[in-house]
């Protein structure tokens, strides 16, 4: 079984491990996600190795700057073979509208444009701190969510908390990236994300796509571990 829903991240120093482990989870999975740590170390390549070898790619940079070099590095990343990008919401909207225009000149199918609200690895309390004054988690969320939408963006990263809120605000076919996925077992376990959820709990609130690293490239047996997410997410499908 493969599935279209579980996006595995790729969070590895090297080519050699990331390339080691796709080969690994090939036939299983069909996304993959690349994220800075193995985007600095390899650089486009690595997006054009993983999608010549059959995998969608999630290209998860976060680009936030000015406007002009935004729809550049939009335009660069699809060139790569990039399926999925993420970009800041908080950008705002003269970037967002430049992501798209450099999605839109990529002269190829333009890949799913997904923009990043709070990063499931902060707190309300982190927020209040970057704020200057206190704010309700959700409703910040929330808010950044419409404002995605009403720019043109294809969906938004939020964690499982934030999901069934977005989904009766945002209806299919806005996509809803959601990472911080553990099974039941490893909720308690000490990571740096701080909200997360289970499959089951994140695709019955409305999620479109599961996010999960360490627990599956770290695990003693991927596949094996990989095969519990996919029943997991199966049973609810």
């Amino acid at each position: 079984m493969t599935s279209q829903k579980l996006i595995v991240a790729l969070d590895f120093p090297s080519r050699e491990q990331a390339l080691a482990m796709a080969r690994t989870l090939s036939g299983h999975v069909r996304w993959v996600k690349v994220g800075l740590e193995l985007f600095c170390r390899t650089g486009p390549e690595i997006v054009s190795t993983l999608d010549n070898l059959g995998f969608k790619v999630f290209l998860d940079l976060k680009f936030m700057d000015i406007p002009h070099t935004v729809q550049g590095a939009v335009t660069s990343a699809c060139a790569a073979g990039a399926d999925m990008l993420t970009i800041h919401v908080t950008g705002g909207q003269a970037m967002v509208q430049a992501a798209l225009r450099g999605a839109r000149m990529a002269g190829k199918k333009p890949p799913l444009l997904i923009g990043v609200t709070v990063l499931t690895s902060m707190s309300s309390n982190d927020l209040a701190l970057v704020a200057g004054r206190s704010r309700n988690l959700e409703d910040t969320v929330s808010s950044m969510a419409h404002q995605a939408r009403t720019w043109g963006l294809d969906g938004i990263v939020c964690s499982g908390q934030e999901v069934q809120r977005i989904r009766q605000q945002c209806p299919e076919p806005f996509t809803i990236v959601t990472p911080g996925i553990r099974l039941k077992k490893d909720l308690d376990s000490e990571d740096d994300q701080k909200r997360v959820t289970t499959p089951k709990a994140a695709l019955r609130a409305g999620s479109s796509y599961l996010v999960v690293g360490r627990p599956i490239t770290r695990a003693t047996d991927p596949v094996g571990t990989i095969q519990r997410y996919l029943d997991t997410i199966e049973e609810q499908s």
